[in-house]
C-alpha cells in the first residue's frame, strides 16, 4: 500500500513526516508529562521515521537524544533526508551506547521495520536487549523491532513495547503468536492511505467486533417458542466422562438454543441431569440408536469427552453421515485425523494447536510458529468446513472468506473445559442462525468476552462452568 501510494503520486517523504507527526501525538497523549525522549535508530525507513520524529519532538520543546545503532552514513533515500533535516534543525546524533538510554522518560524504538526475515543481527539484538532491560516506557514505531511483521514470531530478540503505533495498514504479526505480548497498547494511523479495490490489496485478517453477535442473533419476536431456535444433539461423554458434555450442553442452552439433547454413556446420565435438568438425556449405547435420535436434529456437536475407543469411532461415523451441520471438537477431531477423512460440508472444526497438529500430521509447536499458515492448511484439508483454530488470538477461516481473528480472551481461560463451553456456544448459535461462518465468529467472540468478564477479578482459577453461566450476557447485546 505504501509503495502503491507513492507510485500514484504521494510523496514518500511526506508519508514519513506524517508518520512522525502521528507518533508525536501518540507519545504526548500516552506520556503527557514526559520531557526527555531517547530515540534509538537502525538503518532503514523505520529509522527515517525516528529521525523525523526527533525533529518534530525537538521543535515541540522536548529534550531529544538520538542514538544510532547503525551509522547514519548507511542511510539512503527518504531515511537519509529525514536524518539530514534533523541535523539541519540543530539535532545531534550519538553513536549508540546502552549505558546512556536509561537517562530518559521515554524510549522510542526506531530500529527495524516490516522487512525483517532473519534473526536480528548482533548489534541490533544487543540494543533490543538493552532497551528491554532498561525499565523505561517504550514507544515502538510501526511494529516492535525484531517481530516478524507477518507471523508475529520473535526473530531472535524483539522489543517489548508499552505502546506501538502502526502506520498505513495493520500488520498481521501484531496480532499473531508473540505479537500481542510485545506490542503493548496498539494505536494506528493510516496516514490517509486507503487500499484500492484490487485483489492484491485484499485484507489478510479481519478483527471481530461486538456487532458480530447482534447481527447473528437479532431480537426475538414476541410470539417465539423454543422450537424456533433449533434442536441440538451433543454426542460425547465416554463412560465416566460426564463433565465435557455437561459443559457443552449448559453453554448451548445459555446462548439460546431451543432444545438440547445430550447423548452420552448411560453411566453419565445422573451426573449430567442432576447439574442441569433442562437438558434432555439419551443413553448412548449403540450406533444404530443414534441414527434415529439425529433425524429431527437441526445441528449436531460431536467430541466432548468422547474418547477414542471403538465405541467412540462408531458414534463419530454416524455423526459424519447424518447430513446435518456438525460442530466437531476434541476426540472427534483426533479420530478424524486418524481416519484421514475430510469433514462434511457445513461443519465447524474447533481444534486447539495439538489437535490441529494431528489433523495436519504436524506438531503443536509448528502450528504455533505460523498460525495463519496452519489455518490455511487446515482449510485445504477440510475445504467445505469452517475452521476455528483455538488459542491466544483464535483464528476463524473458511473458503472465500477473509480469515477472522479474535483479540479478546485472556490467560485465565487456560483451564479445563473451556473448549467444551466454546463447542456448546458455537453449536447453540448455529442452531439459531443456521450459518456456520457467522455462528463460529459470534460463538468465539461471546466465549472470549465472557472470559474477560470473569478475569476482571481473577487472573487464575476461573472455572469453565462459570464461563458457561456468564456467556448468556454476551448473546443479549
Amino acid at each position: 500500500m505504501d509503495a502503491y501510494a507513492i507510485a500514484q503520486g504521494t510523496d514518500g517523504y511526506a508519508l514519513m513526516k506524517s508518520a512522525a507527526e502521528a507518533a508525536l501525538r501518540a507519545l504526548r497523549s500516552r506520556w503527557p508529562t514526559a520531557m526527555r525522549v531517547s530515540i534509538v535508530t537502525g538503518g532503514g525507513n523505520n529509522a527515517g521515521d525516528g529521525y523525523a520524529l526527533a525533529r518534530f519532538a525537538q521543535a515541540a520543546g522536548l529534550s531529544v537524544s538520538v542514538w544510532a545503532v547503525v551509522s547514519p552514513q548507511a542511510l539512503r533515500g527518504d531515511a537519509l533526508r529525514a536524518c539530514e533535516d534533523f541535523r539541519a534543525s540543530g539535532g545531534r546524533i550519538g553513536a549508540y551506547d546502552g549505558t546512556l538510554i536509561a537517562d530518559t522518560d521515554v524510549i522510542v524504538d526506531a530500529l527495524l521495520g516490516t522487512g525483517l526475515s532473519a534473526n536480528v543481527r548482533d548489534a541490533l539484538a544487543q540494543a533490543i536487549n538493552d532497551i528491554n532491560a532498561c525499565d523505561r516506557p517504550v514507544l515502538a514505531l510501526d511494529l516492535p523491532s525484531g517481530l516478524n511483521a507477518d507471523s508475529g514470531a520473535v526473530m531472535g530478540s524483539a522489543i517489548s513495547a508499552d505502546c506501538t503505533i502502526s502506520f498505513v495498514a495493520l500488520k498481521t504479526g501484531l496480532f499473531l503468536a508473540a505479537g500481542p505480548e510485545h506490542v503493548g497498547r496498539l494505536l494506528f494511523d493510516d496516514l490517509a492511505v486507503s487500499p484500492p479495490q484490487a485483489p492484491r490489496f485484499r485484507a489478510l485478517l479481519e478483527r471481530l467486533s461486538e456487532t458480530e453477535i447482534s447481527r447473528t442473533l437479532p431480537a426475538r419476536p414476541r410470539d417465539a417458542n423454543k422450537g424456533d431456535f433449533g434442536r441440538v444433539v451433543i454426542i460425547g461423554g465416554a463412560p465416566g466422562m460426564p463433565g465435557a458434555v455437561r459443559l457443552a450442553g449448559e453453554s448451548c442452552l445459555r446462548v439460546g438454543a431451543g432444545l438440547v439433547t445430550v447423548a452420552t454413556a448411560r453411566e453419565n446420565l445422573t451426573a449430567v441431569v442432576a447439574g442441569r435438568p433442562e437438558l434432555i438425556l439419551y443413553a448412548l449405547e449403540e450406533a444404530a440408536g443414534l441414527e434415529e435420535l439425529l433425524r429431527p436434529a437441526d445441528v449436531v456437536a460431536v467430541g466432548p469427552g468422547l474418547g477414542q475407543t471403538p465405541w467412540a469411532s462408531a458414534m463419530l461415523d454416524v455423526a459424519l453421515k447424518c447430513g446435518k451441520p456438525l460442530v466437531i471438537d476434541a476426540d472427534a477431531l483426533n479420530l478424524l485425523a486418524r481416519s484421514g477423512r475430510s469433514a462434511p460440508a457445513r461443519s465447524v472444526l474447533t481444534p486447539h494447536p495439538g489437535e490441529a497438529g494431528r489433523l495436519l500430521g504436524s506438531s503443536a509447536t509448528l502450528i504455533q510458529s505460523d498460525r495463519l499458515a496452519a489455518l490455511h492448511a487446515l482449510q485445504g484439508r477440510h475445504p467445505e468446513s469452517v475452521i476455528v483454530l483455538k488459542g491466544a488470538g483464535t483464528l476463524i477461516g473458511a473458503a472465500a472468506q477473509i480469515p477472522a481473528i479474535c483479540e479478546r480472551g485472556n490467560p485465565a481461560m487456560a483451564a479445563p473445559g473451556m473448549g467444551d463451553v466454546l463447542t456448546g456456544a458455537i453449536t447453540g448459535i448455529l442452531a439459531q442462525c443456521r450459518d456456520p461462518w457467522r455462528a463460529a465468529r459470534a460463538g468465539v467472540l461471546a466465549h472470549a468476552l465472557g472470559g474477560d468478564d470473569l478475569a476482571r477479578d481473577s487472573s487464575r482459577g476461573i472455572l469453565a462452568l462459570e464461563l458457561a453461566e456468564t456467556i448468556g450476557r454476551w448473546v443479549n447485546l
